[in-house]
């Protein structure tokens, strides 16, 4: 039996979570986290009975206690950055999946390494931020980052018994999203339901959004850099549009290997949740025969800033990331709340990056200062 703790239970990654764990009965989960929405929250409690739960809001967890008074056994409901460092490190646990969105899942990540527990990691930002400090910190614990994104659980899986070769390249692909082939005019007036309209992934609003700016892709360029120990320039993505090969490694010899399947989440989410082990998964396989071919092609980056940025940034490094991951956060709040146009998440990027002074090597502290800094930047320049 593995014991599993959730940041994020109500979004996509949580929920994709929690679908394994129901599909299997060495599953248990004892510990989940949400943000707001206890409705939702109130369910998982019911059919998964976890002995933690924590709710951003002290109000919201009120209002959940009450909720689930009748709950037998009974679940212990807490609150805040203390709440979600509970469930961080909860003794039952084995392995934490950190699926929240943002900056906020630095603290708690950080607290689950030191109390020994595996990180399945579905929070991009706390590498594109803290991968300096991450990775040297599970290190020293002894603790494995199992990749939950498809991209780069695929890169994982192509390295398994390939640890003492040297990789020439990592190939990190992309289906280039809704505006796939779009010039930067056709750009300028697509409304939000069009952003939204991912061709091949279910996902969440804003990662959604993320992937039709590239910026997802570019934050993904920085985490490839952390998890895998190579340079910038050593990775190269590679659209491609039917989302089958989810990523390739190019070895020293030339030999590229690529791990292909559905675009389904719920394959890295249980590769990682297994680890070193596969098991069954219930769902559509590929047939290469109804497939029948697979495009790539180069991305285009004078178009979409949000990668060529992202490159900018980790080559950078320091504090850039956190500027490029900041700003991108609240842009794409805004946009999502049609406060600004899509074009305009670049703007706000590139003016933040442009402004900010560099800190070389920036602490935990830093880096939450850092993205307060570019809050409070945009906010003084965007009137929205």
């Amino acid at each position: 039996m593995k014991n599993v703790a959730i940041l994020g239970s109500t979004g996509s990654i949580g929920t994709q979570t929690l679908d394994v764990i129901r599909h299997n009965n060495d599953l248990k989960l004892v510990a989940i986290s949400a943000g707001s929405n206890i409705t939702l929250l109130e369910e998982q409690i019911r059919e998964f009975h976890p002995e933690l739960v924590a709710v951003w809001s002290e109000s919201k967890a009120k209002e959940l206690r009450v909720a689930i008074a009748d709950v037998q056994p009974a679940c212990k409901v807490v609150s805040g950055m203390d709440g979600l460092l509970e469930v961080s490190t909860i003794s039952s646990s084995d392995i934490l999946v950190t699926a929240v969105v943002g900056m906020i899942g630095i603290r708690p990540t950080i607290a689950a390494i030191k109390a020994g527990k595996d990180i399945g990691l579905a929070n991009k930002e706390t590498l594109v931020t803290a991968g300096h400090i991450i990775m040297p910190l599970a290190k020293e614990y002894n603790v494995s980052i199992l990749p939950v994104d498809s991209e780069h659980s695929a890169i994982f899986q192509c390295l398994n018994g390939e640890r003492e070769n040297s990789i020439h390249k990592i190939l990190l692909t992309a289906s280039g999203g809704p505006f796939r082939g779009k010039t930067r005019k056709d750009l300028e007036l697509v409304t939000l339901d069009q952003a939204l309209r991912h061709p091949n992934w279910s996902m969440g609003k804003k990662i959604t959004i993320d992937s039709a700016t590239m910026v997802n892709k570019g934050l993904e360029v920085i985490e490839a850099k952390w998890l895998f120990g190579v340079e910038p320039s050593n990775i190269e993505v590679v659209v491609q549009p039917q989302s089958v090969i989810h990523s390739m490694v190019e070895f020293e010899d030339g030999a590229v290997m690529a791990q292909l399947g559905t675009p389904d989440m719920r394959l890295p989410i249980q590769y990682a949740l297994y680890y070193p082990k596969r098991v069954f998964l219930d769902g559509r396989r590929l047939n290469f025969a109804t497939l029948g071919h697979i495009e790539f092609e180069a991305p285009d980056m004078d178009t979409f800033l949000g990668l060529k940025y992202a490159y900018e940034a980790i080559e950078t490094g320091g504090s850039m990331p956190t500027v490029l991951n900041a700003a991108n956060e609240l842009a794409v709040a805004k946009f999502l709340n049609k406060k600004v146009r899509f074009l305009e998440i670049y703007d706000m990027i590139r003016f933040c990056m442009d402004q900010h002074k560099l800190i070389p090597n920036p602490g935990v502290e830093d880096i939450l200062e850092t993205e307060q800094w570019v809050y409070e930047t945009i906010e003084s320049r965007w009137i929205s």
